[in-house]
Parts: structure tokens; C-alpha cells; sequence
């Protein structure tokens, strides 16, 4: 098998790989690079360009896999794509959120290449998506060769997959973004377990060591306490969340919270993708029984929106619970508009309860001293962090163990590391050196083609 990274940058990004099983080209995702802008932030498509691509594979709808799919399905027209059945119910409204967002940055920031592709477009790409069962296998032909691919569940988020690819004797497993946990609405990934030849695996959190007292359970508690002695104390608690997944499990654990009495009275603002997607969850949860989430207790918590103009640097001074994306706190979303006012009152929690990337300025958030001077440039405010910054282990991603356990058990004769930072991925390295010797072990070089 030859293997290309698509992803410019490495690390966690524009994801994309391109592999080639005998005459067969198959690209498994196309991002979009949530800190690069324009043609920039999609992943170096120049290498497929004048070659045949036999199929596309999604395996899940966080835009750093799925957000340059209609620009590579221009490129290749006749190319079909699979993926999930909830990805399938979740696609098309990713994508059209993208192109919105795209539009609004265009304005703003006069970015030529926005946007990259337009409504109309992904109306006729999303003709070409197929849904593929969890657990069923399916053969896709080239010239000479064919493949044999089944889905697995991957947890992480609705409809993620890992892929199963058999390629004449050998068998190839791709983990793509895995949680094993079972979270609120989402049962934890089912992995076949046993041999495979070649093992191409994730490596997030590898930077980051397990903690050893807690479980998410004991964690979804905490996050009820601290908002409660933040209610407590006069103030208000900022959640920034991620609209796809995080905002469905927040919102169901808040309900939960207060349907057994566990969470003062306040009042709950949210807004925005998130909430639109409840929309689908419910409808997945209905007709796949792969979620356990219900519209309806979005109803009871009686959401109120945010107000349409939020003033940079104002403390709103609701004594509220914000739950809003975005979940690194982007510049120019509400979650970094309202920690621009927030911030700087003691009485204040700002509680991330997923991954934060160190160069966003939800990772800087995190990385600060109380006291010190936070700029948030894009609003023209300066604070200083009086308010609590808290982590809460709520991840979409296994713990760095989980997977290491993983991938020795497949006793892969190649194992490539994928969707990490540099730390997380010498983690890895290391590791497998150590308690897998005879696996080849392989971070790839964006650009470079690989014989694995």
C-alpha cells in the first residue's frame, strides 16, 4: 500500500489521507484547517491533480475532515463517497453551515478564495453521498483490483466510523477519531479486535497523561458543582462548546442535572449550529437507535438566545449558565465575545470541556496565571483573569493508553501515526518502540509518498 498525507501542515488539521491499494486511489477525508484561511486551509489536493480517485470515504463531520469535500468532488466528478448513515443525516447541514461562515469571513476579512464552494454545489455533491451500514462490508471495483470496506463505530461523535479495508490478503484498519468511553448520548467505539497488517491510528491526546481519579461520570458531576458555586457566588458560567457533539451531550447532562434537582435555577442561554443540530440528533436517534438523545429536553430547559448584539468587554451580569460555540473560543464567535466581559470578574467561571488546540484562544485561556493580561484582538479588549479557568475531561478522543493498548493487540506489521500534535505523536513512538518492536512505526512527512 503507498500512503500520501494530505494534510499540509501535519498535526491536527486539514485532514486527509490518500492511499493506493494495487490500481485503487482511495482518499479517506478532506478537511478544512481551522487556523489557515482560503485555499490555505484545505488539504494540498495538487497531488491528485490528473489522477484517477476511486472513492471517498468520510469518516465523520467535524469540519477538519469534512469541510474541503465538495472542493476534491469538483476536482473528481464521477467519484463516490461513503460514509456513515448519521454522517449522511449530518453532512449537507455541515457544509452549508461552512459555506455561511465562509461568507460572513469573506466580508470581514476580505478573503479572496471565500468561499470555496457555494450551496448550490453541495446540493449536487450530496446526490453522491452513500450511507454505509455499521458492520456491513462492501466491495468497490478499480480497474484490476478491488477492496472490501466495512465501518465500525467509533464513538467520538454521531456517525463516526473507523475503516476496515481488505486488500487481497491484507487487512488495513484506519481508527480515524475514537473515544472508547461511552458518553451521555453516544455509546463508546466497537472495535474489532485481533490481527491486522497495517494500522493507521490517531494520536490526540497522546501529550496528555490519563488522569488517574477520574472517570467521566465523576467528571460531569464536577461540572454540575462548579457551576452551582459559580451561581452561588453572583456569577456566571461561560461553556464554549463545539456544535457538533459537545453542545448535544452538555445540554442532555445539564438536563439531567436539573431534572433530579442537582442544578440551581438560572437561566440558559445558547444559540446558534448547535442547537439546530438537536434537531438532527433526535431525527438520527429515531430512526438509527445509534444515539440516545431527545429533542425534548432541549424544550424543558426553556433555552433562551443570546442577545443579537454582544458588546466586547461587558460583563452581562445575567448570573447565567452560556453554553456556545465555539469550543476553542475562535475569535469572532460568542464564546470568545462574551469571555472578553467575563474574564475579568472574579464571581466568573469560564469550563472547557473539550480539546483545545495551544494556539487558539481557548488554549492560551487555559494556559494563563491568574492575573495576568489577556488580549483578545480581534474584539480590541484587554483583561486580566480574575475569573476560574477550568478544564473538565469531557474529550471526544480515548485516552493515549486506550489506544496504545489497541494497537499493540493488532500486532500490525506497520503502524502510522495520525491527527496529533508532535508531543502526542513522539508519545506514541516511543511507546511502541518499547511494547510493540516488530511494528514498523511511521509518522509521516506531509507531501510524501510512503511504501507501508
Amino acid at each position: 500500500m503507498k500512503l500520501t498525507d494530505l494534510n499540509r501542515d501535519g498535526g491536527i488539521g486539514a485532514n486527509s489521507l490518500l492511499l493506493q491499494l494495487g490500481d485503487l486511489r482511495v482518499l479517506v477525508d478532506c478537511g478544512l484547517h481551522p487556523k489557515q484561511t482560503g485555499r490555505r486551509a484545505t488539504p494540498d489536493l495538487a497531488l491528485l491533480r490528473g489522477k484517477r480517485l476511486d472513492l471517498i470515504i468520510l469518516t465523520h463531520c467535524h469540519l477538519d475532515h469534512l469541510g474541503s469535500l465538495p472542493v476534491v468532488m469538483r476536482e473528481h466528478p464521477n467519484t463516490p463517497v461513503v460514509m456513515s448513515q448519521p454522517s449522511r443525516m449530518l453532512a449537507e447541514r455541515m457544509l452549508h453551515n461552512s459555506a455561511n461562515v465562509m461568507l460572513r469571513q469573506k466580508a470581514e476579512d476580505n478573503i479572496p478564495d471565500y468561499p470555496l464552494f457555494t450551496h448550490e454545489e453541495i446540493e449536487r455533491c450530496a446526490s453522491r453521498f452513500t450511507a454505509l451500514p455499521f458492520g456491513s462490508a462492501k466491495k468497490f471495483h478499480g480497474g484490476k483490483d478491488e477492496i472490501e470496506i466495512t465501518l465500525h463505530p467509533a464513538g467520538h461523535v454521531a456517525g463516526a466510523a473507523a475503516v476496515e479495508l481488505r486488500h487481497k490478503h491484507r487487512a488495513i484498519f484506519l481508527t480515524g477519531d475514537v473515544l472508547f468511553d461511552n458518553q451521555r448520548i453516544l455509546p463508546g467505539a466497537k472495535f474489532p479486535s485481533g490481527h491486522f497488517d497495517t494500522l493507521i491510528t490517531e494520536t490526540t491526546r497522546g501529550a496528555t497523561e490519563r488522569p488517574t481519579d477520574r472517570n467521566r461520570a465523576a467528571e460531569m458531576a464536577r461540572l454540575v458543582t462548579s457551576i452551582n458555586d459559580t451561581l452561588a457566588r453572583g456569577g456566571s458560567f461561560l461553556l464554549p462548546v463545539f456544535a457538533l457533539g459537545r453542545m448535544q451531550e452538555v445540554l442532555t447532562i445539564i438536563h439531567d442535572a436539573r431534572k433530579f434537582n442537582r442544578l440551581a435555577e438560572c437561566p440558559i442561554f445558547a444559540s446558534g449550529l448547535g442547537l439546530d443540530l438537536c434537531d438532527y440528533f433526535d431525527e438520527i436517534t429515531r430512526k438509527t437507535r445509534q444515539l440516545q438523545f431527545s429533542k425534548s429536553a432541549v424544550r424543558e430547559l426553556k433555552l433562551k438566545p443570546l442577545p443579537r448584539q454582544l458588546k466586547p468587554g461587558e460583563d452581562p451580569k445575567q448570573n447565567a449558565l452560556y453554553i456556545v460555540s465555539s469550543g476553542m473560543m475562535v475569535e469572532r464567535t460568542p464564546s470568545y465575545t462574551l469571555a472578553s466581559g467575563l474574564i475579568g470578574h472574579a464571581r466568573n467561571t469560564v469550563g472547557f470541556v473539550g480539546y483545545c488546540d495551544p494556539d487558539t484562544p481557548g488554549g492560551k485561556l487555559l494556559a494563563m496565571k491568574s492575573g495576568e493580561e489577556f488580549l483578545f484582538e480581534t474584539a480590541h479588549v484587554k483583561a486580566k483573569l480574575k475569573a476560574k479557568v477550568e478544564r473538565f475531561h469531557l474529550s471526544g478522543h480515548a485516552d493515549r493508553e486506550e489506544l496504545l493498548e489497541f494497537a499493540v493487540q493488532t500486532g500490525a506489521r506497520s503502524i502510522v501515526l495520525t491527527h496529533g500534535d508532535q508531543p502526542a505523536r513522539d508519545w506514541f513512538a516511543q511507546q511502541l518502540a518499547a511494547k510493540a518492536p516488530n511494528s514498523k512505526v511511521l509518522d509521516p512527512v506531509p507531501g510524501k509518498e510512503y511504501q507501508v
